[in-house]
């Protein structure tokens, strides 16, 4: 829940704000709130984050997470020029280090605009600017390159004609392993890893944690749980991230008896679970059904120490069959103080507009605006399509309507008569020019 200072932040416009707001009353943790608040408004977003450094409003120097935060909003809606200059604009020679996880959300926006080129050019010459041009930041780029899949850019990057401008040790092969395995492209993941034995390339946990993973999406869960055995017999220290992995992988090939059967060995072991081995467990138990014994799991989470997440919410809420569970479960996940995120909205949405319920539709995209988010172009479009599925054109036309002055982009429909944005013009080169 919001706290009331942020509450009546949200209420006011930043540029009539009176008097400086005492620090008591104003963190870092407050200012990164909002501002995830504002990711669909960058210009409200760009204004108070000026405002909460100002020494006319909270007067609260800007921390690397919410230079970065902000950085990100900006770069979501393809401010690049602009997100450009507030990172420069806070540049210490004394501390380059400040700037790199601005730099990061900045080649992952970039990456995610698919704007390769320009992303190489922000880590050639905006990181070199700032005295960041070293393998951390290029393991950046490559991180950003391979998390929105053009594993092929990151790859030709360390190994095309050009020579790299770093050593390609196994951090480097571990972020293009993972790159294959989020594009799916199971082949080349496999001769990634094969690879990695001609080139000399030490594998560590990480590679046989990624390893593990792909295999288990690819459908070979049993050939992972090979891998795992293999793994602990060349005496690699096992972490609770390679469990979890080992956890699902055998829970897919065997059942989740014998998920359940390897978690009580990895308590055993003397390795400590965490939300995700409990996410992963409750995930299975839903798959098959067992809804009362993954109830159960909530409370051994609370004697393990770790709190129900969003997450764990969802692994309910994406299975449950009855829209009065889970609306009855969405009500408790409210009270119980973990707060619901933008996924979790649009999937309710979404799941009650298919059931034909719109009184709960209606009931979670009020409870969305209470919390202070935005609706995005997602929640937009759910809403939309629940609310013409039972026919409600005129209330579905004032959303799409409202959608289009907030700048997000509704999808073309029919019912509607809307058209995709762009459509009757020469948008080729619309992102041409953005350095």
């Amino acid at each position: 829940m919001l706290s009331l200072v942020r509450r009546r932040l949200l209420a006011l416009p930043f540029s009539t704000l009176p008097a400086p707001v005492p620090s008591s009353t104003l963190d870092a943790a407050a200012v990164l709130e909002t501002l995830s608040l504002y990711t669909n408004d960058w210009r409200r977003a760009l204004d108070f984050f000026h405002w909460s450094a100002s020494p006319d409003g909270a007067n609260l120097p800007p921390t690397p997470s919410t230079l970065s935060r902000a950085v990100d909003i900006l770069g979501k809606h393809f401010e690049f020029p602009l997100a450009t200059s507030l990172l420069l604009a806070h540049h210490d020679p004394s501390d380059p280090s400040f700037l790199r996880p601005a730099l990061r959300a900045l080649l992952n926006r970039l990456a995610a605009a698919n704007l390769v080129d320009d992303a190489v050019r922000a880590f050639d010459s905006t990181a070199e600017s700032v005295g960041l041009r070293d393998e951390a930041s290029f393991h950046l780029l490559l991180d950003a390159l391979c998390d929105h899949r053009r594993v092929d850019e990151a790859h030709h990057l360390c190994f095309g004609k050009a020579p790299p401008p770093f050593p390609l040790g196994t951090k480097t092969h571990n972020l293009l392993l993972r790159g294959w395995a989020k594009t799916r492209a199971w082949t080349r993941l496999r001769q990634h890893w094969l690879d990695m034995d001609t080139r000399g390339v030490a594998k560590d946990l990480h590679s046989y944690s990624i390893y593990m993973d792909a295999l288990a999406k690819s459908g070979k869960p049993w050939k992972a749980v090979k891998v795992f055995k293999e793994m602990k017999q060349k005496g690699i220290t096992v972490d609770i991230v390679a469990y979890n992995t080992a956890i699902h992988a055998v829970g897919l090939a065997e059942g989740v008896d014998f998920a359940i059967r390897l978690y009580r060995q990895m308590i055993e072991a003397g390795c400590k679970p965490n939300t995700a081995t409990f996410n992963t467990i409750v995930k299975l138990l839903c798959k098959e059904g067992r809804f009362k014994e993954a109830y159960a799991f909530v409370p051994q989470m609370h004697k393990a120490g770790c709190e129900p997440n969003v997450l764990t919410y969802h692994c309910f809420f994406q299975c449950l069959s009855r829209p009065q569970e889970v609306l009855g479960l969405f009500e408790k996940m409210l009270e119980r103080g973990c707060r619901p995120t933008m996924d979790t909205y649009v999937m309710l949405i979404k799941r009650f507009g298919r059931w034909g319920f719109l009184r709960p539709v209606f009931f979670v995209w009020k409870t969305m605006e209470e919390q202070g988010l935005s609706p995005d172009a997602f929640a937009y479009n759910t809403l939309i399509d629940a609310l013409l599925e039972k026919g409600m054109v005129v209330l579905a036309r004032k959303y799409d309507e409202e959608m289009l002055a907030k700048g997000l982009s509704p999808k073309p429909r029919k019912e509607l008569g809307t058209k995709a944005p762009g459509a009757d013009s020469d948008s080729d080169n619309a992102l041409g020019g953005v350095f």
